[in-house]
């Protein structure tokens, strides 16, 4: 009987904190004529051109409290964490253009485990055409901790801020909302039955696929993006579905100044989604509103676009925003109206009990 091979695998340690960098982003290309100088040097230097206004965003995932390496792959976790972060930059209705990627990584990961990571990063630049501009890397006692810039830039005239929804303007979200808060129930279900029987298989049954991939590794609205931006059509107001739908519409009332209005029967659920909801005894719709991670676009319309938009089939028409400030109202299939209650993700929620 042939023995395996044995696997082995390289300390960070033998690389140290500059060859690792080298050995990491060797292989990313340049895909920008504005990145004039990234990866190698104290800064890196970008050039977006008059008429364009840069936009820059930031974000932090923790092992443990975003991300479970339990059933995490490495190369979906970096492609999803590039993927959260330029969501933000659309959502302001610009185009990302490069990202900078800092780490604090513990001694349990080799070379090898960050090169699998990277591959995750670099699927995501090269899908959405972004240059990676550089970053940092530090030591930390245990775990994985990820910090993700992204930078873009936008028409000044064109950028939509949370701030601009106005009465009788039409509420409009992309995708389908829920999925993936619903394949993280399903990868927990099988963590748990993982650890009560370590020799038992995991259950990823074919039809929750979409929902894992939801979850594990998303996909941002570059398409809806370039469809506003080819008909010229500018949201009066935009943000990204991250920490939920109730959540979302509640920060763009606040900003606003406006009241929201919403249809139960006009939130788009995956049939996938509603199925799963059901077998964990939840409702579907509540899965929608509070799950989060959707990285969806939430966005308003002055109703003179409705005809143009209406004609793309990514793009559900949910409500409307009407003049009472501070009220958020869901309008059930059964004619009763409800109160919106953000539940989605709230980082400090424990800390403030």
């Amino acid at each position: 009987m042939s023995q395996q091979p044995r696997v082995s695998f390289t300390p960070i340690s033998q690389l140290g904190e500059f060859k690792l960098i080298e050995h990491l982003t060797a292989a990313f290309p340049t895909l920008h004529p504005s990145s004039l100088k990234l990866v190698g040097d104290d800064c890196a230097h970008m050039a977006f051109g008059p008429g364009h206004h840069p936009v820059v965003s930031t974000d932090m995932f923790v092992q443990g409290v975003h991300f479970d390496l339990d059933y995490f792959p490495l190369q979906h976790l970096g492609h999803k964490v590039v993927v959260a972060a330029i969501s933000d930059v659309f959502a302001m209705n610009a185009r990302p253009s490069h990202i900078l990627v800092s780490l604090a990584i513990s001694s349990h990961f080799s070379v090898e485990m960050l090169e699998l990571f990277y591959e995750g990063i670099a699927s995501a630049c090269s899908e959405y055409q972004i240059d990676l501009a550089g970053g940092d890397t530090t030591t930390i006692q245990r775990g994985f901790v990820i910090n993700v810039t992204a930078m873009g830039s936008a028409d000044p005239n064109q950028m939509a801020y949370r701030s601009g929804a106005k009465e009788n303007d039409l509420i409009c979200v992309t995708g389908d909302l829920g999925a993936a808060y619903l394949g993280l129930q399903l990868l927990e279900r099988e963590k748990k039955v993982f650890r009560a029987n370590p020799h038992a298989q995991p259950e990823l049954r074919e039809e929750n696929h979409y929902l894992y991939q939801r979850f594990l590794r998303p996909d941002c609205r570059d398409d809806v993006w370039k469809f506003l931006s080819d008909r010229q059509i500018k949201p009066t107001s935009m943000i990204d579905i991250s920490d939920g739908l109730s959540s979302e519409l509640i920060h763009l009332g606040q900003q606003s100044k406006v009241g929201i209005r919403i249809y139960e029967d006009k939130v788009p659920i995956h049939p996938a989604a509603v199925e799963v909801a059901k077998e964990f005894h939840l409702e579907p719709l509540t899965c929608a509103l509070n799950g989060g991670e959707d990285y969806e676009l939430l966005f308003t319309i002055a109703q003179a676009d409705y005809p143009t938009v209406a004609a793309n089939r990514d793009v559900s028409v949910i409500g409307h925003v009407t003049a009472a400030a501070g009220r958020y109202e869901l309008v059930s299939n059964g004619g009763n109206t409800y109160p919106l209650v953000a539940q989605g993700w709230q980082a400090f929620r424990n800390e403030e009990t």
